[in-house]
């Protein structure tokens, strides 16, 4: 499975078959903390840990996560970089555990006194925002279907409403140069799938924008960042971001994030 298949085919598991990793697959999921890379600066800290929940753990708003016994925890800094950071260089992780035939399932919130955060010390400034478990798949269970639906997870905003070209008016070609990259980004993951991110493209320059619709908006749009520039990288390209002080007044209540040139 190369990394284009594995964003594809990628969703969020919350039932596994409650076997332990081995060692082989610990080693290798450690292998892919070291080798994930962030372009953004920032604070974060990623560990894998194990823990004995009896089978079963009940996060307020993502269901039951059954079966799972290993768990990614990330602890973030609290400014915009970190955040974008988080997003983009954790979902590098769960598409290499997705590769690795692994489930996943990102959980946002305050874990301060539970037992993901005891026995553990982060970083000055950073504190635990996200843990994630990660195991074998069991088949869907009814409620992941019906959670899926409601929250409609399998449902993508147009093309044409996230991405534009010159200007906030027109809508971005579907052949233009970027449209691939732009395409995988559009089908990355989310909180409660809000699809906060927008494009601007202007020749060989993307302009990213974030609508703030959560405190995990920046956060959301670093993954989908993630899954545009592994697409680049993929198809032989590596540009650079940078942050430019002239970006496009956009629309609403949009704001600008990054900028990316080929």
């Amino acid at each position: 499975m190369d990394i284009i298949q594995a964003m594809k085919e990628r969703r969020s598991v919350r039932s596994f078959n409650g076997e332990p990793l081995s060692p082989k697959i610990i080693s290798d999921l450690h292998k892919a903390i070291e080798q994930s890379y962030t372009l953004f600066g920032g604070k974060i800290t990623i560990r894998l840990k194990y823990f004995d929940l009896k089978g079963e753990y009940r996060p307020s708003t993502y269901g039951v996560i059954k079966g799972a016994s290993d768990y990614f925890l990330m602890a973030i800094g609290e400014s915009e970089e970190s955040a974008l950071t988080a997003g983009f260089q954790f979902e590098q992780i769960v598409l290499k555990a997705w590769e690795m035939g692994l489930g996943t399932c990102w959980i946002a919130g305050t874990y301060k006194g539970s037992q993901f955060d005891q026995g553990e010390k982060w970083p000055e400034g950073e504190s635990l925002k996200i843990i994630c478990p990660v195991g074998i798949p069991e088949k869907q269970r009814m409620l992941e279907k019906v959670m899926r639906f409601t929250v409609g997870s399998d449902k993508r905003k147009p093309f044409s409403d996230l991405f534009f070209e010159d200007d906030f008016k027109k809508p971005l070609d579907p052949e233009n140069k970027f449209a691939e990259s732009l395409r995988m980004l559009r089908i990355a993951p989310s909180s409660t799938n809000s699809q906060p991110w927008r494009a601007l493209v202007k020749g060989d320059e993307v302009m990213f924008y974030y609508k703030p619709k959560s405190p995990a908006s920046v956060l959301d749009t670093g993954i989908g960042i993630c899954h545009f520039y592994e697409t680049e990288k993929y198809n032989g390209f590596e540009g650079k971001f940078e942050k430019v002080s002239d970006s496009p007044t956009p629309p609403e209540d949009w704001r600008y994030l990054i900028s990316y040139r080929r």
